[in-house]
């Protein structure tokens, strides 16, 4: 059972708990985005564990009334074993979701994988006539002609600042610098497609950037965020009318995920400290 303090960040161990979620979220008027627990998967059994463990969820999507996706880490499905392996599992979930008109997100993980992933997706992408999406990292110096690339790839883009600590060779180590990059990325990224925009932040700035660029250019986009973070200004802009996603993860592989959503940004310690003392 996951503790209360984790609810906040974790939807549950069961795929149950995970469309119960997705549910709610609903009736505020926010998307889901599912994602099943689990990443650097050595073992080729596991991989294919997590794969079919996908596929299944895609059928009890589309056999709920919940508006939900999916979201896939590469590492959790061969990606570490070889292309192969990971590009096979992607294509089998990928075909799953696209029989059953379920959208399948791809994670980016660390900068040594992006090009495999990026190859996947690209392929799939086309294949399934835009069915999938990738996510593309602010802080890597490469993302803005990784945008440029994709520019005529069906599919949707979702920018994110980047969480890996990559080396100084190839991203931005300074937040400032992340954050100007993370604005040019918007405003290429509003200017040259034609939609499939997701701003992967919590940041009020960007989010209000992203405002500002959707009035100027007309560009459709969404904004995403994570369970446990921002609830109220995740419903607040849905009722504006903005297209809101909450990223919902569950599983019983939740420790790891949960401790790095403390650690990384202080009000989430905060909040789990409060949940401990009980102020």
């Amino acid at each position: 059972m996951i503790p209360p303090i984790a609810n906040n960040f974790v939807a549950g161990t069961s795929v149950a708990a995970a469309l119960d979620r997705a549910a709610t979220n609903n009736k505020n008027g926010v998307n889901t985005i599912l994602n099943l627990l689990g990443e650097h998967h050595g073992d080729p059994e596991k991989a294919t564990e997590d794969t079919e463990a996908y596929c299944a969820l895609v059928e009890d999507i589309s056999e709920s009334d919940v508006n939900a996706c999916i979201s896939v880490k590469p590492s959790q499905i061969g990606q570490e074993i070889s292309a192969d392996q990971f590009e096979t599992n992607l294509s089998r979930i990928v075909e799953t979701a696209d029989s059953h008109d379920v959208f399948v997100w791809v994670d980016m993980e660390d900068s040594e994988t992006t090009d495999v992933t990026l190859d996947a997706y690209e392929r799939l992408a086309r294949e399934h006539n835009g069915g999938v999406g990738i996510c593309l990292q602010a802080n890597l110096k490469r993302t803005r002609n990784d945008l440029e690339r994709l520019s005529d790839v069906p599919g949707k883009v979702r920018l994110v600042k980047g969480a890996y600590d990559e080396p100084e060779s190839v991203a931005f180590k300074n937040k400032s610098r992340v954050d100007e990059a993370y604005r040019t990325l918007l405003e290429d990224a509003f200017e040259q497609r034609d939609g499939g925009i997701a701003v992967g932040s919590h940041d009020p700035e960007m989010i209000e950037y992203a405002k500002t660029l959707h009035q100027e250019y007309g560009t459709p986009y969404e904004i995403q965020m994570l369970m446990g973070v921002r609830e109220d200004a995740q419903q607040n802009l849905a009722a504006e009318g903005v297209d809101v996603y909450q990223y919902v993860p569950y599983g019983s592989r939740w420790i790891q995920y949960f401790y790095r959503r403390v650690r990384e940004r202080k009000e989430n310690a905060l909040f789990a400290l409060r949940a401990v003392v009980g102020v």
